[in-house]
């Protein structure tokens, strides 16, 4: 898979133009699927209206609403109770995820309840995450960002990638989120790590990393 990994979204100019190079046609011609599931483990965010914004486009966050020729729903708490018949084939031929923020633990374990993380590694959709949408791909996020519990506790994510993300770096509606926070959180984790702001995305393909920004971002590895 490619993956777009954003703090916030497709916020601007740079992030977008990096997903339509990865999509490599135009966004006009590409159906999508809108994950909304870790909203719901998040009590600021979901269930409610906050997650009909995300699905129906009407969010702050870019995503839905750039214009793509279809949008269709991928709800990951329905998929162990239906036929993999009735959902693998649409999400192998589809050309995007979007996936939403809100807790990265509880979209952890859906992902893996699903089965879709058995399957992403082989996709050739482009995986766009927001905020907890990113940092699932993480092999753990870090004591900073539990919230959700997940059965068998811990902090570990997907592994899909090397390193791990701290978004919304100085996010006014963020206290917490600042570099002396995302610093002190850098120096308890097992693999590299970024802080990024609302402006910035890292880009994966095929493991090679790179940073987009119209923002503020640290590699706070180095």
């Amino acid at each position: 898979m490619k993956l777009l990994l954003t703090s916030a979204g497709i916020n601007n100019k740079s992030i977008h133009d990096a997903l339509v190079d990865m999509l490599d046609k135009p966004i006009a011609d590409s159906n999508a699927l809108c994950i909304p599931t870790a909203m719901y483990g998040h009590p600021w965010v979901g269930p409610g209206v906050n997650t009909w914004e995300f699905i129906s486009g009407k969010s702050e966050n870019p995503m839905v609403d750039l214009g793509w020729k279809s949008v269709g729903i991928l709800e990951l708490t329905a998929l162990p109770s239906i036929s993999k018949d009735r959902w693998v084939p649409l999400v192998q031929g589809i050309d995007v995820l979007l996936v939403a923020g809100g807790d990265a633990l509880y979209l952890n374990h859906w992902m893996r309840q699903s089965g879709l993380a058995d399957l992403l590694p082989s996709l050739q959709a482009v995986y766009v995450g927001m905020s907890a949408g990113s940092m699932v791909m993480a092999p753990n996020i870090g004591k900073f960002f539990v919230g959700w519990t997940p059965p068998a506790g811990g902090d570990e994510t997907l592994g899909l990638v090397d390193f791990a993300i701290f978004p919304h770096l100085d996010h006014e509606m963020l206290p917490d989120n600042t570099m002396a926070a995302a610093e002190s959180w850098a120096a308890g984790m097992r693999v590299p790590t970024y802080a990024i702001d609302d402006q910035t995305a890292i880009k994966v393909i095929d493991g090679a990393v790179e940073v987009v920004s119209e923002g503020n971002w640290k590699n706070l590895t180095t």
